[in-house]
């Protein structure tokens, strides 16, 4: 009896156990996704389907650039805003790769200046130093709502639960500064997750009314200051309810 009992025990264990709440997650994913379509944002050859400043942002072997420089630096953020808004739950998945400054990749995100293309909501972050580059950061709003490694709970009156899963300097080592990398974000109902090369970053569920966003807009961000360029490419998205 002793030995059913141990074995019901460690069955249970490896039931429950990290590795298999991991894959049942993936698996809950995949039956999700079923029968979502793959979009192409970008064709690699315009800007059709986004608008922008055509003086900072232009096409460059197969890559969305951006670029302000010293000489005449932009005065505040500006953006390069998709024209189609986003709904419900997606993976948004692209490469990017910068030079000095700091930039971002917007989601769920609400245009509040059309002439001056001024975007404000999530953005995952990007920049030059790898100090902000995959955090997850509320433009124009609450500011940063998770520092990399962080798995992060905004509950309804606002106030935060915060676990630490890895270190902000173990997860930099697998961003590639002046390279190509991959960005994924993906965004379940409330909850937000943002990879680097496939490195989990950020996790957040945000539950706060007023300030939670469920649709918006995708942007690319030129940042104030410094001189920087950007590149972003392979710019897909899948939906499903």
């Amino acid at each position: 009896m002793n030995r059913v009992l141990c074995f019901l025990t460690l069955v249970a264990a490896v039931a429950v156990s990290p590795a298999n709440a991991q894959d049942s997650e993936k698996v809950a994913l995949a039956k999700s996704m079923q029968g979502a379509k793959t979009i192409t944002l970008f064709n690699g050859k315009t800007l059709d389907g986004w608008r922008g400043r055509d003086d900072l942002w232009s096409v460059e072997d197969g890559a969305i650039h951006g670029q302000t420089t010293d000489e005449a630096p932009i005065k505040q953020n500006t953006f390069l805003i998709l024209d189609r808004p986003v709904k419900g739950s997606f993976e948004l998945t692209l490469q990017f790769k910068m030079i000095g400054g700091n930039s971002g990749i917007q989601y769920r995100s609400q245009v509040l200046d059309e002439e001056k293309f001024i975007v404000g909501g999530y953005q995952a972050d990007i920049d030059a130093t790898n100090r902000f580059a995959g955090i997850l950061y509320e433009e124009k709003g609450r500011g940063i709502l998770a520092t990399r490694g962080q798995q992060t709970t905004i509950w309804a009156t606002g106030e935060k639960t915060t676990e630490q899963f890895a270190t902000a300097e173990e997860l930099a080592n697998s961003i590639h500064l002046g390279e190509w990398n991959d960005y994924r974000i993906l965004v379940r109902d409330n909850q937000l997750e943002q990879f680097i090369n496939e490195t989990l970053m950020i996790r957040v569920v945000d539950q706060q009314p007023g300030k939670k966003a469920d649709s918006g807009v995708i942007a690319l961000q030129l940042h104030q200051g410094p001189a920087m360029k950007v590149w972003f490419k392979n710019i897909q998205i899948r939906e499903w309810k």
